[in-house]
């Protein structure tokens, strides 16, 4: 089964592909590609260049400086920016708690926040998590309680991704008092954390990612013949294998995202791209770890005339599998997950 783009998304998709050849700088890309990371700073040069394109938010609104995308739209350009390697922009600050400033903030927390996340000015943690409330987090202690102007915040939080370059933390605490910079009406938190994780997981297919994966894992084998060393024939049936499942995940995402486009009610089945996505990027991950260890043995160019390949195209696999295993955990663990599509679909 294939999806045909319509003239429109084609011409879109063009139109997103010239822009990343001719703006992605190559060494980021690179970096990327490799799962080496780059630094905050490229990330914030990158950022301000698609806010300079207007590309920065492509689910705000138009007058909060989005896109006006569909969610085609924006999977096209998710595709297009993963297959090119390009730094995926922060999530807390896009597409957590902007959405949540944008839904439930006031006019002035607005007009102050947004832009400067946008542009990367204003760099966004998440505090969720606790020791005692991971995945749970209707269980959360942590409280912040008034001191005249201010507010004491007791407890602890954990899991904080990206931390150590965050400006602000968005948490989710307990308080039956005003608050400062509250989102929302009082003891209305539950809500918009879950309008949080709603968003989160309406794009949580990983198709772009897994797109971009597998291209590296096609590469490779092409790379591994070209120095004369086979494949074995079990793992490109895995590859096959591997290419259907994306198929089938890709194939299912756009079906949903046509149908919330076209104002249709969407129920569990983001759950069930979460569940399928997240899984799909470790299995590639665990194929493309097993093939590139032949690229990682001791170079044996010197008695022969190939051109070995450098390690350094395999030196971050490991470390990208690793980080990968957290895809099953983070926005709502594979349990929790199953046990929305046991409830809200097969009724149990």
């Amino acid at each position: 089964m294939r999806h045909s783009l319509t003239s429109e998304q084609a011409k879109f998709k063009a139109e997103v592909e010239d822009f990343l050849a001719t703006t992605l700088p190559s060494e980021i890309s690179t970096r990327i590609k490799l799962g080496a990371g780059i630094s905050k700073d490229d990330l914030g040069a990158w950022t301000k260049q698609l806010n300079q394109k207007g590309w920065a938010a492509p689910n705000w609104p138009e007058e909060y400086g989005g896109t006006g995308w569909n969610l085609m739209q924006r999977h096209i350009f998710d595709v297009a920016c993963r297959q090119a390697h390009a730094p995926v922009l922060s999530g807390f600050g896009f597409n957590m708690v902007g959405p949540a400033i944008i839904e439930y903030g006031t006019e002035a927390q607005k007009q102050d926040f947004l832009p400067r996340i946008r542009n990367a000015d204003l760099w966004f943690c998440q505090g969720y998590s606790e020791p005692q409330a991971g995945s749970d987090l209707a269980s959360v202690r942590t409280r912040a309680d008034r001191d005249g102007d201010d507010y004491v915040v007791n407890g602890q939080k954990i899991w904080t991704s990206g931390a150590e370059d965050a400006d602000w933390i968005f948490c989710l605490v307990r308080t039956n008092h005003d608050v400062q910079q509250r989102l929302g009406d009082e003891d209305r938190g539950w809500t918009v954390a879950k309008s949080l994780l709603g968003d989160e997981r309406l794009l949580v297919s990983r198709v772009a990612e897994n797109k971009r994966i597998f291209s590296i894992i096609k590469e490779t084998v092409a790379l591994q013949r070209a120095r004369g060393i086979d494949v074995p024939v079990s793992v490109l049936q895995e590859i096959d294998e591997l290419e259907v499942r994306l198929s089938a995940l890709e194939m299912t995402s756009l079906r949903i995202l046509t149908q919330a486009d076209a104002g249709s009610q969407i129920g569990a089945e983001p759950s069930m791209l979460k569940l399928k996505g997240s899984e799909l990027v470790q299995a590639q991950d665990d194929v493309l770890f097993r093939i590139v260890d032949h690229l990682v043995m001791p170079l044996d160019s010197k008695n022969s005339n190939r051109t070995a390949i450098e390690p350094s195209f395999a030196e971050y696999v490991a470390s990208g599998r690793y980080h990968h295993r957290g895809f099953t955990i983070a926005g709502g663990s594979s349990e929790v997950q199953h046990n929305i599509i046991a409830k809200q679909v097969l009724g149990l």
